[in-house]
């Protein structure tokens, strides 16, 4: 089994900060990533990765009228193993209300987003991958451009939705992109596994990045821990200042 590189508390933020490599990225705009006449696909492991790894993109998306169908494959049930406090009864149930609650708080208008519940099995998403690549596939037109976590991200649910995406995708004619989320967490700022000739920058101004955090805030769940069994958060605060930086980064 491969060795789990989410451990500790990661790259500090001021090591990335400092990337070269990171720094010289090109830019690109969310009107190139999704052209005029295209949908976005967001293929999202768990509730939260949506917005996450791309909940600035989402916000361009929307100012620009693009449609956007937001595929969940898990509902996150197992994020706290062993807990009474968040059951897997109780998680099921409650991070889709949060991504309802986050996706609000970035603007999105709800009523004509297309959301998609896979009900794949959290942790298990890899033993399930051929299955869940013909249903993302169910879903696609060649006009599509599919966004999902890197194949590589450290996370074997964020992996196997990395392949099953690229997979899909290439069998419905569509554009397929990658969002590292974890990556930040185990990589290093000058890291040769990361794929930088394909990785490009996506600013986001303070508005936007203000707007991503207040909609991260509403995975509470994510955000506590249970400390009657040792178990901290998913979210921890030096999680998330990574992941609130003003750009995201995609992999074409």
């Amino acid at each position: 089994m491969k060795e789990n590189p989410i451990v500790g508390q990661g790259t500090p933020l001021q090591a990335w900060r400092g990337s070269r490599r990171l720094a010289e990225l090109p830019l690109i705009e969310a009107q190139t990533l999704v052209p005029t006449g295209s949908r976005a696909v967001i293929i999202a492991p768990h509730p939260d990765d949506e917005v996450l790894g791309c909940g600035g993109l989402l916000q361009l998306l929307a100012g620009l009228d693009r449609q956007i169908l937001i595929i969940s494959v898990t509902d996150g049930s197992a994020s706290h193993p062993g807990s009474q406090t968040w059951p897997a009864e109780r998680l099921s149930a409650v991070r889709p209300q949060e991504s309802a609650e986050a996706l609000h708080r970035l603007g999105l208008p709800l009523h004509s987003l297309q959301w998609i519940r896979g009900g794949f099995a959290d942790s298990g998403v890899a033993n399930q991958e051929h299955r869940l690549t013909e249903f993302i596939q169910r879903y696609l037109k060649p006009t599509d451009v599919v966004f999902s976590t890197w194949s590589n991200d450290g996370h074997t649910d964020h992996e196997a939705v990395g392949r099953a995406g690229a997979s899909a995708a290439a069998a419905a004619g569509a554009t397929h992109h990658e969002l590292p989320i974890w990556t930040w967490h185990w990589a290093t700022p000058e890291d040769d596994r990361i794929p930088w000739e394909r990785a490009r920058k996506l600013p986001l101004d303070k508005a936007m990045v203000a707007r991503k955090s207040h909609a991260v805030h509403a995975f509470a769940s994510q955000l506590e821990g249970d400390p009657q069994i040792g178990l901290a958060p998913v979210l921890p605060p030096y999680v998330l200042e990574r992941l609130l930086q003003p750009f995201e980064v995609v992999f074409l």
